[in-house]
């Protein structure tokens, strides 16, 4: 009984938990869709002109949220009255609605807060992107009566796969990011990621100074397109949230296969092959110039030369302990992953912008992808295995150097002989010395030969400071 009690609880309290994930789902997805539903309605509010109601506006806002997920929408209200499809995801925008799917996972599975049951890893990530789905379909259907319908097909395809990879990557990070066992495994995803922010910067970069390079026929179209004050911000907020799409674009252009410009027409560094059908916006006033392309064109193939470069340093880096097999297969693993992050980017920021000639604009991510692959081959494979090479390489072992001998004295300088000449002076000077007197006096007698009880201390006085007093014989006595 208390076996089943206790069953029972753990069950309830896990049916609580996934509960309560797919609630917090809901929620995540009515506040990203109310945060840009805020900035449309108030973008509508200061219009002196607004074409719609609030209807119009909320049906808009509904729009750009399906579009930040990559769902197609078809505009209904063209002037040839057929339907143009709309399929370029503004790519910021799309950064507000990931995060928080990916924070309502990350903080479903926290263990820090130990008071509440939690569900499991798969059931956490099944019950946020159902409940997030739920409300998605609900906005699906809401759209479908404005002017700005959603299109069915990748509602369905793309739609539950990003927010199944939001949800995912919460998951994971909650779990402490666990790598795969194998080191190739791990360190072909850090150089995966390693290369892919070097080309997203790099291709930042080649946006911006085009940028300001063709500032004057980018502030000409934002003056052309805005006239009020509050068209102004709108085409601002417009521009700033294409901006990431740009530096996509640039990515795109340095790894060789470029982008379109309307059917038949193609940018690449060798030059704008086409007609190029270009809506004045003042990004695309940035496009590189009609005709075969110079050397500035032609710098923009050093991003992704730097990005390749950097992937298999990484790679040659973590790899460097193992076999140079184990250091090739971490490369071409980090190069196919990078081609596939790079295609599903290429993809998102391109798209249709309208039916006919603006029905391919952007980069073919199938071309992106398989570019950033041969890159990363071609260039990150012989870098990494020499990253490798000189990570192992035996450092050379110095001698010591042998102390040098001492140096042996140097020998005094032999005296040479006098000359004669001064010979002479010499002993004439030698005799004008005078003799020492001699301590005993004058006439003591230095010749004792022939005394056999000689002893040298016998016939010294007993005193040298004091003189020596002459001895009187004694005097014989008297009868």
């Amino acid at each position: 009984m208390t076996h089943l009690t206790e069953h029972s609880l753990v069950q309830g309290g896990r049916s609580a938990a996934f509960a309560t994930a797919c609630v917090r789902g809901g929620v995540a997805a009515g506040l990203g869709a109310g945060a840009l539903a805020v900035l449309v309605i108030a973008a509508w509010i200061g219009s002196p002109h607004p074409d719609s109601g609030a209807g119009g506006a909320l049906h808009l806002a509904a729009g750009l949220w399906l579009l930040a997920h990559g769902v197609d929408l078809v505009r209904t209200d063209t002037l040839s009255g057929l339907p143009a499809p709309l399929g370029i995801v503004p790519l910021l925008p799309a950064v507000l609605p990931l995060w928080l799917v990916f924070r309502t996972a990350r903080s479903t599975l926290d263990p820090a807060d130990a008071t509440r049951p939690r569900p499991s890893p798969a059931g956490a990530l099944g019950a946020i992107s159902g409940g997030y789905l739920l409300v998605a379909a609900v906005i699906v259907v809401y759209s479908e009566s404005g002017p700005l319908p959603a299109d069915l097909v990748t509602a369905g395809l793309w739609l539950p796969g990003v927010v199944l990879g939001a949800a995912g990557a919460g998951v994971w990070t909650a779990l402490g990011r666990p790598l795969p066992g194998r080191e190739e495994a791990a360190a072909a995803l850090r150089g995966a990621g390693t290369g892919l922010v070097t080309l997203l910067a790099g291709g930042a970069v080649l946006a911006g100074t085009s940028l300001a390079w063709h500032a004057g026929a980018a502030r000409a179209s934002y003056e052309g397109l805005a006239g009020e004050w509050s068209g102004r911000v709108t085409l601002a907020l417009l521009v700033v949230a294409l901006l990431p799409n740009a530096a996509v674009w640039a990515a795109a252009y340095g790894l060789g296969p470029g982008f379109a410009l309307g059917t038949g027409a193609l940018a690449t560094p060798l030059g704008l092959v086409g007609d190029p059908a270009v809506p004045p916006f003042p990004l695309l006033a940035a496009l590189p110039p009609d005709g075969r392309g110079g050397w500035p064109q032609w710098a923009a193939v050093a991003v992704p030369l730097v990005a390749a470069v950097a992937l298999g340093r990484s790679v040659g880096r973590s790899t460097g302990t193992g076999r140079a097999r184990e250091t090739a297969l971490a490369a071409l693993g980090a190069a196919w992953a990078s081609g596939a992050v790079v295609a599903v980017l290429a993809g998102a920021a391109g798209g249709p912008l309208g039916s006919g000639r603006l029905l391919a604009f952007g980069p073919v991510w199938w071309q992106a992808g398989a570019a950033a692959v041969l890159w990363g081959v071609g260039v990150g494979l012989p870098a990494a295995l020499a990253v490798r090479a000189w990570g192992r390489r035996v450092p050379r072992v110095r001698k010591p150097r042998t102390p040098k001998p001492p140096k042996p004295p140097k020998r005094p300088k032999r005296r040479k002989a006098p000359e004669p000449a001064l010979a002479g002076a010499v002993t004439g000077a030698q005799a004008a010395v005078p003799e020492p007197e001699d301590p005993l006096g004058p006439g003591f007698d230095f010749s004792l030969e022939g005394d056999e009880g000689y002893e040298p201390y016998d016939y010294l006085p007993a005193s040298w400071e004091t003189p020596q007093t002459p001895q009187t014989p004694p005097t014989p006595p008297t009868p």
